[in-house]
């Protein structure tokens, strides 16, 4: 089983519970976009225990990096990453998982489990193939919405929130049929 103990370059909040990982990269060390790592933590008593989270950086970035929602209250792993900052050392294991890119389509996506999908795009954009994907990607408030600046500039009018409280700028919607086939129609794949 592949194991490297990774740095913590940076961490900062991208929402009130997602928290973001700048890790260092091992020499070599390859994933495709969609992809995750088990990750525990380097402390005493935490270092078997693993989570799986996806990558939110791309292969060719010069350090990895995750977005991970942080679940409070019950003395869990991601609570514990609450206490993880620039310094402290991660432990990355398999690199594993299934979703790939296939081609333009529609990606339907709800608050943390836009991740996979971050990498994607950061992916596309790298390689200028952007043109053809939409994203529905729906969350409890416009609070929650995990880099949505980065993810407007990505896909411009292609970018849809579907949030079920709305907030400033952003209208109360959620994902029914009648959204769903609105944007359904014609598109090749979905994700």
């Amino acid at each position: 089983m592949d194991r490297h103990i990774v740095k913590v370059l940076r961490t900062d909040f991208l929402t009130h519970n997602v928290k973001r990982f700048v890790l260092e990269k091992p020499s070599g060390y390859i994933f495709i976009s969609g992809q995750a790592s088990d990750v525990s933590i380097n402390r005493k008593g935490l270092e078997d225990e693993l989570r799986p989270f996806t990558f939110t950086s791309i292969n060719g970035s010069e350090h990895l990096e995750f977005c991970i929602k942080i679940y409070t209250g019950h003395d869990g792993v991601t609570e514990k990453l609450l206490e993880v900052n620039e310094g402290d050392e991660l432990i990355l294991h398999e690199v594993f998982g299934t979703i790939t890119y296939h081609g333009p389509g529609l990606f339907i996506a709800g608050g943390a489990g836009i991740t996979p999908f971050i990498s994607i795009f950061r992916q596309l954009k790298e390689d200028n193939k952007l043109n053809g994907n939409t994203l529905l990607f729906a969350n409890r408030t416009s609070n929650d919405i995990i880099l949505k600046d980065e993810l407007i500039a990505m896909l411009g009018e292609n970018y849809i929130n579907v949030v079920e409280d709305h907030g400033f700028g952003i209208s109360k919607r959620i994902i029914d049929n009648k959204l769903l086939k609105k944007y359904i129609t014609g598109i090749p794949q979905y994700y």
